[in-house]
């Protein structure tokens, strides 16, 4: 079977989980996305949680982040938050960054926006320089997935704190049987001060839909829209056997 890698952004960095079979698994926290490029070379996909694909200057929101808070509705929409534009990223401050996203696109920056963009930027600047992780990086949201492998229903618990933590782990051991094993095995291995318990829920939501999908993943917008440079703005998540209406099967 092929590898699967979920990553998302932790206090220490980086963190992956690659799934390859019901008992094949690993976990680490890394530096860099290059760094987990390297080590997961034959991966399929690298399903990762971080804008890809920025607005240079455009008054209008990625479609993706739009149709996303459609799909998910109340009160998860919130989740999603704008993405920034592509100066904001060359923001040495957050004030700066404020000016530059209005001035590009009529819009400010939230703190929480902020407080990822170095993340962004080092995603943006990888992909901007290597056709190898175009292909093989994709976009996704944790509350998008989580929704499609509830079958398109919504969490209804905030993911931070003991009923929303419960509620994921449910979902996903309903999907792939090992996940609380591959959770409790995360706790165990990484300090709370390198990976939150949420930074590993999400990232193995996301190596669970890979997995699953085994290539075959749905999308939104049905069409991406391109970037100045190329990047294709979209969210992928596992098809399960249901149709969305705002969404197309894509081999991705």
């Amino acid at each position: 079977m092929s590898t699967y890698v979920g990553v998302d952004g932790c206090k220490a960095g980086w963190f992956a989980v690659a799934i390859s079979g019901p008992v094949h698994w690993s976990h680490g926290v890394f530096g860099t996305v290059g760094q987990i490029l390297e080590r997961y070379v034959d991966a399929e996909k690298v399903l990762i949680d971080v804008p890809i694909g920025l607005r240079d200057s455009d008054q209008v929101e990625r479609l993706c982040d739009r149709q996303a808070r459609k799909l998910l509705g109340p009160p998860r929409a919130s989740s999603v938050f704008p993405a920034p534009s592509r100066d904001a990223l060359r923001a040495s401050t957050y004030e700066e960054a404020v000016q530059i996203n209005r001035s590009r696109t009529g819009r400010g920056i939230s703190k929480q926006t902020w407080a990822i963009v170095p993340k962004i930027r080092e995603v943006d600047e990888l992909l901007c320089g290597s056709d190898s992780a175009r292909d093989r990086l994709v976009e996704v949201h944790p509350e998008l997935l989580f929704w499609s492998l509830n079958d398109g229903v919504a969490m209804v618990h905030k993911k931070k704190g003991p009923h929303g933590l419960f509620e994921r782990l449910s979902v996903l051991d309903t999907k792939f049987p090992q996940s609380s094993a591959v959770h409790a095995d995360v706790m165990a291995s990484c300090l709370r001060s390198r990976v939150a318990r949420d930074d590993a829920v999400d990232t193995l939501a996301a190596a669970v839909a890979g997995f699953l999908g085994q290539g075959r993943l749905d999308q939104v917008p049905a069409q991406p829209e391109l970037d100045s440079l190329g990047l294709p703005m979209r969210m992928v998540f596992p098809t399960m056997g249901r149709k969305s209406p705002h969404a197309s099967v894509s081999k991705c």
